[in-house]
């Protein structure tokens, strides 16, 4: 991932991937763009699939490929991927709003991942300006683009407009601010590969930059850009490492890259609405999709394999917008679990534990990830430290503000889209 800028704290890491045979073959890795940088973070791969993180130090632009080695080697063995055959035809959904200077970087990756049949919906969602039409037009004169306009506002009606409009067997999801690996959705493909009963595949969303320490906070928040062994999870085989099961937070993916079986996807009539950036409620879509393809009983799977770069916010200010609003998403996707018999009488029995889990994380502290970072403001720690306790706090409001959502008629795809989308695949297949 392009580098947003110069490194602004001492413990910034470089970002990379190496493939294990590069370190048996190889006596240094040489390293692009280091200024400011003295130790890289590398996710280790044999064979396409992952093993895990290593972090070295950098010598003059150069890591000794024996020390990186031996790191990789304590890592836990990768697990193989089989790729189906023949390749299902994938549609590649990026919404997107008023940030055409992420959008050409991503959509850039996109197009360059290596797969033999695959459609991109770009959905430019409710934004003020021509600027993304304009980018898409002038700069990306590719057959397999398509660009959307969604005017209602929300990352759920956003990527409901993309399914609708979806030609691919899988439709896969991914952000504006990301890059996609190059094998990326044939490990997509390999996930749904695993069984008819897969309705969802998710990847690794590793963090793309650690250039500031508001971000290298962040990746040490969540579990997502962790989430390195295969899993799969059905309602009928709950796993007994996960009491919260369906109901969990960061286990399943993250909204930066998971993909769906279009069908399935169509038979839950999509996203709810009621939920997602650019809505009263701020969040939460990727969550409630997640748990009622498991309450439907369909089969997601976790495939570390499938890559997507993410960005992280890099200042206090985004970082705290963030926060908030994975709060109130998390306060009203809860309310909708409260309101539907089945799912409350399941979420009452794991409540305890929940509760725990929430105020485990509004209380740790920064400094753990951080340590004493030299040369940062001496605000740096406190100010970080009350980022927990406000998406804590964002969590009350969350009941509210979906009421509001709901009272403006927000839900999931009307039953007549359905069918004219249905029609018009037909029809495109004749």
């Amino acid at each position: 991932m392009p580098h947003g800028g110069e490194p602004t704290w001492p413990g910034a890491l470089w970002i990379g991937s190496v493939e294990l045979t590069d370190l048996q073959t190889t006596d240094e890795l040489h390293l692009n763009d280091t200024d400011g940088y003295a130790r890289a973070r590398l996710l280790v791969r044999e064979a396409g699939s992952v093993r895990g993180f290593i972090e070295m130090p950098i010598d003059d632009e150069r890591i000794d490929s024996a020390s990186a080695l031996r790191e990789a080697e304590l890592l836990p063995a990768s697990v193989a991927a089989t790729e189906p055959k023949p390749l299902p035809r994938v549609s590649v959904v990026i919404c997107t709003r008023d940030r055409p200077q992420h959008l050409r970087t991503s959509l850039a990756a996109v197009l360059a991942v290596d797969y033999p049949d695959f459609e991109v919906i770009v959905v430019d969602n409710a934004s003020r300006t021509t600027a993304t039409a304009d980018l898409v037009r002038d700069e990306f004169a590719d057959p397999r683009i398509r660009l959307l306009i969604e005017p209602t506002p929300g990352l759920a009606s956003a990527r409901n407009t993309g399914l609708l409009a979806a030609t691919g067997e899988i439709v896969a999801f991914t952000d504006d601010d990301v890059i996609a690996d190059a094998s990326w959705l044939r490990q997509i493909a390999a996930g749904f590969a695993l069984s008819p009963e897969v309705h969802c595949v998710s990847g690794l969303v590793p963090s793309g930059e650690l250039r500031t320490a508001v971000q290298r906070y962040f990746d040490d928040r969540v579990s997502w850009s962790r989430n390195l062994a295969p899993r799969i999870y059905r309602l009928s085989d709950p796993p007994a490492d996960l009491p919260m099961f369906p109901f969990c937070i960061g286990e399943f993916g993250t909204g930066a890259n998971f993909a769906l079986r279009r069908e399935a996807a169509w038979r839950l009539r999509g996203f709810d609405t009621a939920f997602g950036v650019g809505t009263r409620t701020g969040g939460g879509e990727d969550i409630d999709i997640f748990t009622r393809v498991i309450l439907a009983g369909g089969t997601l799977v976790v495939q570390p394999s499938a890559i997507i770069w993410h960005r992280h916010r890099d200042d206090l200010k985004a970082l705290r917008v963030q926060a908030e609003g994975y709060g109130v998403g998390l306060g009203a996707w809860l309310t909708k679990l409260a309101f539907h018999p089945k799912t409350l009488v399941m979420a009452t029995a794991r409540s305890p534990r929940a509760l725990q889990r929430l105020v485990s994380l509004a209380w740790r502290r920064p400094e753990s990830s951080l340590g004493a970072a030299e040369g940062q403001p001496e605000d740096l720690g406190r100010e970080t430290s009350t980022v927990g306790w406000l998406e804590l706090l964002s969590v009350a409001r969350g009941p509210w503000r979906y009421f509001l959502q709901r009272r403006a008629k927000a839900g999931l795809i009307p039953r007549a889209a359905l069918d004219d989308a249905h029609a018009r695949l037909r029809d495109s297949t004749r």
